[in-house]
């Protein structure tokens, strides 16, 4: 990362910090830590995809993959992280709802033992939407990639 003014500055972030940005917990859980988040432009995330998720149960018998819909879900856990950091949402208990799902392609299937690193940066950020470019890969190969649409806003009432 190159020094000077206005530089931005990455950080990472731990299991416990990402649920501390993200409500969903196991089996829903799909970000593990966050390798690099620059406020207001993007984040690096990992999943470690093992085995043991559920998922992989039936899908499919003999041939373990990560159904596509879950990398997306990925992608926008990861983005999820992404604005609430760089909206100063953490603890608000604001939530951040999918609207819409552009371009998504599957390049090369995910199976277990893999780390899926996930790559979101913003498009467009607003105080209640934003724009997100997302890829997955896997082993420096891109496996997937969407653009997609997100709302923040409070959660429903009981």
């Amino acid at each position: 990362m190159s020094e000077g003014v206005g530089a931005a500055e990455a950080v990472t972030r731990d299991i416990r910090q990402v649920m501390a940005a993200l409500p969903h917990r196991y089996p829903m859980l799909l970000v593990d830590r966050v390798s690099e988040l620059v406020i207001d432009e993007r984040i690096t995330a990992i999943k470690a995809v093992t085995i043991n998720e559920s998922f992989f149960q039936g899908h499919f018998p003999g041939r373990p993959i990560m159904p596509g819909v879950l990398i997306v879900e990925a992608l926008a856990q990861a983005a999820g992280v992404l604005a609430v950091e760089s909206l100063g949402l953490a603890g608000s208990g604001k939530l951040v709802y999918f609207m819409a799902i552009d371009g998504a392609k599957f390049r090369t299937p995910v199976e277990p033992g893999c780390l899926l690193e996930l790559k979101v940066s913003f498009v467009q950020k607003r105080s209640s939407v934003c724009k997100f470019a997302g890829q997955a890969f896997v082993d420096g190969k891109l496996a997937a990639e969407a653009n997609f649409t997100a709302m923040i806003a409070d959660p429903p009432k009981a």
